[in-house]
């Protein structure tokens, strides 16, 4: 007979020990083997809304990617992280591709965009002003700034500059300040939004800066960027990549000048960033609750695209230039090569427009629609934009020339034959307006 070698246990204890293995055996199940980290990642970031506006068409209002692909149309490409994004034929006004196109986010500075569209027609653009110290009052701490002193004199010109290059917050306080104030622009802002069908959009701050309810939309940003750009002063200012802006004036002395250089990487080339051929602004932001936000417009071939990325997770260095870039580049390969999934609906106000009635900054003429010299007189000083930025590294200065006044001086599609090409079933629904979103914060 052979002696049991296990330890002696109690009936008591077995019974006990069996009910806790019972009891702990489905926790440990339910543990997977091997955790890992990108699940715990993934569960943490936020969701789309499960129903978003569909203004634009049914696709563009539900959750992930909405694209059809026809025959040899090239695959979206993998390395997107982007919360958001959009990518749409400018002129035509279709979308080609999207992602939670209608999800409202924090927009940081691209909302510039609508501040400009809404504010640089008021102001003539050789008007001075004096600063007054008010003006420079009330921005968030860690605003972006051009550095605009009080008492100081600067031309509407130079302001609007300092908002489109330098984002700077203060170039906005000052322009508001001219329009008005701030809560008169504020209010105006979300008029222009309304007539925009930028239906997502709520702003709260002029400047973009972080918020409580303040939100847009990749859809809404590239409503608002198509009717910025077409406006002739608006265009210019945002394929502008570096520009003399005044500095202090000192008793008995010349007013010097510093040079400042547009934040939109796209545009300039820096940073590991190369210039994306054919670029012409439009704007780029970035804040604590926002993460980084881009809108671009860029022409290849005739063709003009627009692109928005919004918050993108990706670890990559620039991540919300390199994922615009690669949407632009698939954009054009892909042209005429997909079926669109929606389309950018034209401004309520073009409804009532004729091409006769509709106003004369909408129908700029190449050539005719910014004073005489001044696309020439930009570059030559160093104030290149669109096609010339990537065709300057190459040398090329009379191309360089020709191609930094291509989209400037381009004729841009009227809001009113926009209008004209809207689908029957692509009007605004006015119960399809989400929620205005999450709060936003900033430190």
């Amino acid at each position: 007979m052979r002696t049991c070698t296990f330890t002696t246990v109690s009936a008591s204890k077995k019974t006990a020990w069996a009910v806790a293995a019972a009891l702990l055996l489905p926790l440990v199940a339910a543990v997977p083997a091997h955790a890992d980290p990108k699940d715990d990642k993934e569960k943490q970031q936020p969701k789309p809304p499960a129903a978003m506006s569909s203004l634009g068409g049914a696709l563009l209002g539900l959750p992930g990617t909405q694209v059809r692909l026809g025959p040899g149309a090239p695959v979206l490409p993998k390395e997107l992280s982007a919360r958001s994004w959009i990518v749409a034929d400018a002129e035509q006004g279709t979308v080609l591709a999207s992602h939670n196109a209608h999800w409202p986010l924090a927009p940081a500075s691209t909302l510039k965009m609508l501040f400009a569209d809404t504010v640089l027609p008021r102001l003539p653009r050789t008007q001075n002003h004096l600063v007054d110290p008010s003006e420079l009052t009330g921005m968030g701490a860690g605003s972006s700034l051009v550095g605009i002193k009080e008492k100081q004199t600067y031309s509407v010109h130079d302001l609007w500059l300092g908002v489109f290059l330098k984002s700077g917050n203060d170039a906005v306080h000052v322009l508001s300040g001219m329009n008005g104030g701030l809560e008169k622009t504020v209010r105006e802002m979300n008029e222009n939004a309304i007539d925009l069908q930028a239906l997502d959009t709520h702003v709260v701050s002029p400047d973009g800066y972080d918020a409580p309810g303040q939100v847009s939309s990749a859809y809404d940003l590239t409503l608002i960027a198509r009717d910025g750009m077409r406006k002739p002063d608006f265009r210019e200012y945002a394929a502008t990549a570096r520009a003399a802006f005044p500095g202090e004036q000192k008793p008995g002395k010349k007013r010097e000048t510093f040079e400042i250089q547009n934040t939109n990487r796209l545009l300039t080339g820096d940073f590991g960033v190369a210039p994306y051929p054919g670029i012409a602004g439009v704007k780029n932001g970035n804040t604590t609750h926002a993460g980084a936000t881009f809108t671009g417009v860029a022409e290849r071939n005739g063709r003009v695209l627009l692109v928005t990325v919004m918050n993108p997770s990706s670890k990559e260095r620039h991540a919300v230039y390199q994922e615009a870039a690669r949407l632009l580049d698939w954009g054009f390969a892909a042209a005429g090569k997909v079926t669109p999934v929606g389309e950018l609906v034209p401004p309520l106000s073009a409804r009532t427009q004729t091409p006769s009635s509709a106003p004369s900054a909408a129908t700029p003429a190449p050539g005719k629609d910014t004073p005489e010299g001044t696309v020439q007189a930009t570059v030559a000083s160093g104030h290149s934009g669109g096609v010339g930025i990537a065709l300057a590294v190459a040398g090329g200065a009379l191309a360089l020339l020709a191609g930094a006044a291509f989209l400037v001086n381009r004729r841009w599609p009227t809001a009113a034959s926009a209008g004209r090409r809207r689908s029957p079933d692509s009007g605004a629904d006015p119960d399809s307006k989400p929620d205005s979103g999450p709060d936003s914060k900033s430190d």
